[in-house]
C-alpha cells in the first residue's frame, strides 16, 4: 500500500460491520414479514349470536351451562350469549336488521315476533325443522308460533320456550265477607259477584285494565265472551251480538262503580298494588307473584288462596309465550335452530321451569314438573301455597290457549278497542256506538295495510 494512501480506521471496520448485520436483520424480518402475508388467514370460529331477555345475571349459570353442553355436541360453532331488559329489545332488534347485525337465535314474545315474521324479518323454519318437532310441544302452543300461509298452511315462524299461564289469587277475608267462599269461575257469574263485594265490604272484585298499551286481558276476556276479533281478510269482525253484549258488560261494570275508575288510565301495575293494600278481592297472576305478596305483604299473604281462572263459557284459559326466533339475516341457520331446539328440549326445559319457577312447553318436560310438583312436600305454609299455585298454572294448561293470536297489528287493535271502550265507560257514548267507532277505525287501517 503507498506510504500517501489513508489506513482504513478499526472503528469505522466495526460501525459497516453492525450496519451490514442490521440491514441483514432487516431484509429477513421483511421476508419472513412477506411470507407470512402469503401465507391464508385461518378463518374465524364460527358463532352463533343469541338474544334472551331479562334472564342475567340470576340465570347466568344455566344459560352458559346449555350453551357448554350445545358446543360439546357442535365442535367448531361457539355460541355468544347477549342478555337485554324488556324494555329495550325491540328497539335493538330492529336496529341490529336495519344494520345488518341481527342475531342468529333471538327470544321474543309472540305478538312481536309475528309482527317481525310479516315484514319478512324472521327465518320460516318449516324446510329445516325435523319432521317430528311439533310432537315435542303442547300443541296449542305450538300452533302460536304460526303466522297464516297466503292461501296455504301456516308458516312456523318461532319455536316456543318458556310459559306462564294465568290463575286467580284471591283474598279469603273479603271473599267470605262478601258471602263467598271462592271467587267466579266465568265471566258472566262476574257482576253479581262485583256488586257483592262492594256492597259488603266497600272493596272492589277486580282490577282489568283499558289503558291501551298495557295487559291484553280485557281483549282475552272478550275472545273468552266468543267474540271473533278479525276475519279471514283481517277486517272488523268484533261489532257483532257477541261484542256488543261484551262492550256492555265492561260499560255496565265501570258505570256501575263496580271496578275501581283508575281502569282507564292506569295498568296492571295498579291492580297489583291495590291486592296488596287489601283494596282488591282478587287479582289474576303468574303462581310465582306468591312469593311477592309474601314478602311485600304478609298480612294480605296470610289471607291469599289461588283459584282457577277466570274463563268463558267454554272454559278456555289464556297461556303466555316466550319464543325463540331465527331473523332471517342469520349465516348460520340450520346451528341456530339446532340450538333453539336444544335449549328447548325436555330434559333443558325442566331445569329452566325449576329454577324460574315457569312452564316448560315441552309435553315431556311438563309431566315431570307435574309428577315433581305432586311428590313435594313443603313445610310451612307460604311454600305449601306456592306448591299449590304452581301445580293449579300446570293443570290450566291442559284448557289453555293463547286467546289472542300473535298476528301483524294485533297492538294496534287492542289500542282502538281499549280507546273506544274507555269513550264508553266515560259516558261519551254508548257500548254500541263505541264498538261501531272501533270497527270503523280498524278497517280504514286494514285496508291500508291488506288492500
Amino acid at each position: 500500500m503507498p506510504p500517501s494512501a489513508p489506513r482504513p480506521s478499526r472503528r469505522w471496520g466495526r460501525r459497516a460491520l453492525l450496519r451490514r448485520l442490521s440491514l441483514g436483520a432487516s431484509l429477513a424480518l421483511a421476508a419472513a414479514l412477506g411470507l407470512a402475508a402469503c401465507r391464508p388467514a385461518q378463518p374465524p370460529e364460527p358463532e352463533i349470536q343469541f338474544w334472551t331477555l331479562d334472564l342475567a345475571p340470576r340465570f347466568n349459570d344455566y344459560i352458559r351451562g346449555v350453551i357448554a353442553a350445545w358446543e360439546q355436541r357442535n365442535p367448531g360453532v361457539r355460541v355468544r350469549w347477549t342478555d337485554l331488559p324488556w324494555s329495550s329489545v325491540e328497539r335493538k332488534l330492529l336496529a341490529a336488521v336495519f344494520a345488518r347485525t341481527a342475531p342468529d337465535v333471538v327470544n321474543l314474545n309472540p305478538l312481536f315476533a309475528a309482527n317481525l315474521a310479516s315484514k319478512g324479518g324472521l327465518l320460516p323454519l318449516d324446510p329445516l325443522l325435523p319432521p317430528d318437532a311439533a310432537q315435542t310441544y303442547l300443541p296449542k302452543v305450538w300452533k302460536a308460533g304460526q303466522l297464516p300461509g297466503p292461501g296455504g298452511p301456516p308458516s312456523q315462524f318461532a319455536v316456543p320456550w318458556y310459559l306462564t299461564a294465568r290463575i286467580t289469587l284471591a283474598n279469603r277475608d273479603l271473599l267470605a265477607k262478601a258471602g263467598y267462599s271462592r271467587p267466579p269461575l266465568r265471566w258472566q257469574e262476574v257482576p253479581a259477584y262485583a256488586e257483592a263485594v262492594k256492597r259488603r265490604t266497600g272493596r272492589y272484585a277486580l282490577f282489568v285494565t283499558v289503558v291501551p298499551d298495557d295487559s291484553a286481558e280485557l281483549l282475552e276476556s272478550l275472545v273468552q265472551m266468543d267474540v271473533r276479533l278479525l276475519d279471514g281478510r283481517q277486517r272488523a269482525a268484533f261489532n257483532s251480538p257477541e261484542g256488543r253484549r261484551a262492550f256492555a258488560f265492561w260499560t255496565d261494570l265501570y258505570r256501575r262503580g263496580l271496578l275501581p275508575r283508575e281502569v282507564v288510565s292506569q295498568g296492571y301495575r295498579r291492580a297489583i298494588e291495590l291486592y296488596q293494600s287489601g283494596e282488591l278481592a282478587q287479582v289474576a297472576s303468574g303462581a310465582e307473584f306468591l312469593r311477592s305478596i309474601q314478602t311485600n305483604a304478609p298480612g294480605i299473604a296470610a289471607v291469599t288462596a289461588p283459584f282457577p281462572p277466570l274463563t268463558g263459557a267454554g272454559g278456555e284459559a289464556n297461556v303466555a309465550v316466550m319464543n325463540l326466533a331465527v331473523p332471517r339475516q342469520s349465516r348460520l341457520p340450520k346451528e341456530a335452530l339446532s340450538f333453539a331446539l336444544f335449549l328447548t328440549d325436555a330434559t333443558n326445559q325442566l331445569a329452566f321451569a325449576e329454577q324460574a319457577r315457569v312452564l316448560p312447553s315441552a309435553t315431556g318436560a311438563l309431566d315431570q314438573l307435574e309428577a315433581a310438583l305432586a311428590q313435594e312436600r313443603p313445610q310451612g305454609r307460604p311454600d305449601q301455597l306456592v306448591r299449590q299455585a304452581r301445580m293449579l298454572s300446570a293443570e290450566t294448561l291442559g284448557q289453555a290457549r293463547v286467546l289472542v293470536p300473535a298476528s301483524p297489528g294485533v297492538k294496534r287493535l287492542q289500542a282502538i278497542l281499549y280507546t273506544q271502550l274507555q269513550r264508553a265507560m266515560l259516558g261519551q257514548m254508548d257500548s254500541d256506538q263505541a264498538l261501531a267507532a272501533a270497527e270503523q277505525e280498524w278497517n280504514r287501517y286494514a285496508e291500508a295495510r291488506w288492500p
